[in-house]
């Protein structure tokens, strides 16, 4: 298994907009030391978007360097295009990651016979595992469960990261289907695990990374109260992560804290003052600021 807690990983970049490679091994260390057994490099929360290939092999064989000996990584390869994103995992596999992270074909909304033989197009190139990303939200497509079944006669296609909130889509993956459940949004977890999903791919992991490691510890254990108040106990960071778009806050936030991993690239714009402080209130909120001076 990748593991039960992979964070979506920041991109940091310098102040003339360069990738800081040594800030995202630094990152990338923090992260695994402080509860994620995985990263994900590359996808939306990394701007894979504005990242040319050549940024995002780097920051592939910079995470391998960095936590690969103790932590999963995950490749972000999955583009709108299938020559693309074939490329770019076939680069990514002679770096020796751990799996990928394909989200659906976005934009040019192919049928699902399409999307089916751009993920099979894409596991002929590795014997990985693939998390299949689903987030109809941002492509426009929901990969249903009927879709999700002919994925999974694809034999790598092993996980599916799901960012939409349907309980009982979220079932039928589990126990029609049999891919494991990651939970795709910070505030999908506990409703995941409670029907059968594995962890999930995060965001607040940046943050609270021992506290969802616990929850997810105490929840398997059959502590269901006591993950339910850890969750409780992070819910400000969850509301304060989600004030704009995905990863405009959390780099607000780890700036907050010391990490320094710089600002965004356009089309994405640093956080207002209004939203800096909304940020800074829900940390403050969950004791984050005391937790990092101790």
């Amino acid at each position: 298994m990748l593991g039960e807690v992979l964070t979506a990983t920041v991109t940091p970049f310098n102040g003339d907009g360069a990738v800081n490679i040594e800030g995202f091994k630094r990152l990338c260390t923090y992260l695994v030391d402080n509860g994620s057994d995985g990263v994900v490099v590359a996808g939306t929360t990394g701007e894979a978007p504005t990242l040319s290939d050549e940024e995002r092999l780097q920051l592939f064989a910079a995470a391998v360097e960095a936590v690969g000996d103790r932590a999963s990584v995950v490749a972000g390869t999955g583009t709108y295009s299938t020559a693309h994103s074939v490329h770019l995992t076939r680069e990514a596999e002679a770096l020796g990651v751990d799996g990928y992270l394909v989200v659906t074909p976005y934009y040019n909304k192919p049928p699902v016979r399409g999307v089916v033989a751009h993920f099979a197009a894409i596991a002929n190139e590795t014997d990985k595992p693939i998390i299949a990303y689903n987030i109809p939200q941002r492509v426009v497509l929901n990969l249903e469960p009927e879709a999700l079944a002919q994925l999974a006669e694809i034999p790598n296609v092993q996980y599916v990261k799901q960012a939409t909130t349907d309980p009982d889509q979220a079932r039928r993956i589990v126990e029609e289907i049999g891919l494991t459940l990651y939970a795709g949004n910070d505030d999908l977890l506990v409703p995941f695990l409670e029907v059968g999903g594995k962890g999930g791919v995060f965001v607040f992991t940046h943050i609270v990374g021992p506290q969802v490691k616990e929850l997810i510890g105490r929840f398997n254990n059959g502590d269901r109260d006591g993950a339910r108040a850890i969750e409780n106990d992070i819910q400000p960071v969850i509301e304060a992560l989600a004030v704009t778009t995905n990863p405009i806050p959390v780099k607000a936030a780890l700036n907050m804290l010391g990490h320094e991993v710089g600002g965004l690239r356009l089309p994405l714009v640093e956080a207002t003052e209004d939203e800096q402080a909304a940020v800074r209130a829900g940390l403050e909120r969950a004791g984050v600021f005391a937790a990092a001076r101790a």
